[in-house]
């Protein structure tokens, strides 16, 4: 009766890790219809304009995080390519250098999608570009301009900015700008203009009229609700994620998260490591700080620190990013046979800020964002290729394939239509 009884519980537990692992299949299977049904769009990705040219570019698989085949590869539909330039004084001499650059990098976008991947990859502009680009079975390239600082304080370029394809822009980074103070004023308390500037509350109706949605996501929290209180449409944080999870002010705490919810926008959670479990980031930093500086000088490359990089040259700093996914590369491929490294941030800790911004102001505020090329990328999603992982997490934690579809890019094409039906009524009245 006993050897009875005991063949029976083997049997029960053959059963249980059967079923197991038929539920964990089905599962899979089930993210990856999801993932192929759904438009996925990634709102923040940086780019160099060494990678745009007729030998390097985003046809070949680079080192670089974002790329055609690892976009392919990851089913990652929507690359919002990012315009960034660093601050320099508030002169016109440092705007006219900044919009020289801004320049370069729209250019290069465009030479990407008109001369060299045409059949590969499109511009869109509106919601309807990126459903047709996308149902012809291209990838699409947006564009995002980080820091409104090369606009200098002629607002006509804000249209320039537009014509050549910008449909979001934030007006500050890293720095107080001429339109707006920056969340690094929380650092020493020191403002510049105690939000907007009369420049940035005029910016604001301009991109109201234009079309063009406002990323809140480096301006100051005062900034930010100035923004609101005078925008007539809804806005966006192109990257950034929950600060009650991750106390860091590139984070919006929970009544900015409120503000957004009214104002009808959309928070893009961003796959950064510092910016969403500080504890883990940071032992982890400490213990690659040493692998990055290490790989860098077998290599003969010289490597900065992440606050160095605003003293760079234009030379150095070109240097460094291009050397940057190399670096980053070797290194995490060292400690991967490392069993005593610590824990990296994860797709877990990703999908931890999304449910609690999906529970505190719905699934109609929520995004994905990943600042790839920019610093972002973590353990599960380091990359294009890796996008599918995203949302597996999102399936395995119970969200329906309308709510993913909403959190992959439903939710930032309805703000992007409403931006530009305001912009028409506008224009109309």
């Amino acid at each position: 009766m006993k050897s009875l009884t005991y063949l029976l519980c083997v049997l029960s537990i053959f059963s249980c890790a059967e079923k197991t692992k038929e539920l964990e299949e089905t599962m899979h299977e089930k993210a990856k219809r999801i993932h192929e049904e759904v438009i996925t769009i990634d709102t923040h990705n940086d780019i160099n304009v060494n990678n745009f040219t007729d030998s390097i570019n985003y046809t070949k698989r680079l080192e670089t995080q974002v790329n055609l085949p690892k976009m392919k590869e990851g089913g990652l539909d929507v690359s919002w390519l990012i315009v960034y330039t660093g601050q320099d004084s508030l002169t016109d001499i440092g705007y006219e250098k900044a919009k020289q650059n801004a320049i370069q990098k729209f250019e290069a976008i465009h030479r990407l999608c008109e001369d060299i991947a045409p059949d590969e990859i499109a511009l869109a502009l509106t919601s309807s570009d990126v459903r047709e680009i996308v149902g012809s079975g291209k990838k699409v390239a947006m564009i995002g301009v980080e820091n409104a600082y090369p606009i200098g304080t002629d607002m006509s370029q804000f249209k320039t900015f537009y014509d050549l394809g910008a449909r979001y822009i934030s007006l500050a980074h890293n720095g107080h700008s001429q339109f707006s103070d920056s969340n690094t004023g929380e650092a020493d308390d020191i403002w510049l203009h105690n939000g907007l500037s009369e420049l940035g509350k005029s910016a604001v109706n301009e991109l109201n009229r234009l079309g063009i949605m406002i990323d809140v996501s480096h301006p100051s929290k005062e900034a930010m609700k100035q923004m609101i209180a005078l925008s007539k449409a809804p806005i966006i944080a192109s990257h950034s994620s929950a600060r009650a999870l991750c106390n860091h002010s590139r984070n919006l705490d929970d009544e900015q998260l409120m503000l957004m919810k009214e104002n009808g926008g959309v928070v893009q959670t961003v796959a950064f490591s510092s910016y969403l479990n500080t504890e883990k980031h940071k032992a982890r930093s400490v213990y690659m700080k040493s692998i990055y500086n290490q790989v860098a000088d077998s290599l003969g490359i010289d490597w900065y620190e992440r606050s160095q990089i605003s003293s760079l040259t234009e030379v150095e700093k070109e240097s460094y990013l291009e050397n940057y996914p190399k670096v980053l590369k070797i290194g995490k491929n060292l400690v991967k046979h490392q069993p005593e490294a610590p824990v990296a941030v994860n797709v877990t800790d990703f999908v931890n800020h999304i449910d609690y911004m999906v529970k505190l102001i719905g699934i109609d505020h929520v995004g994905i964002s990943s600042d790839f090329d920019g610093g972002g990328g973590i353990e599960g999603w380091n990359d294009a290729s890796e996008t599918f992982n995203v949302t597996l997490e999102l399936v395995e934690r119970g969200y329906t394939q309308d709510e993913i579809a909403k959190l992959w890019g439903e939710n930032l094409l309805r703000v992007l239509d409403e931006v530009q039906a305001v912009a028409k009524e506008i224009s109309e009245s």
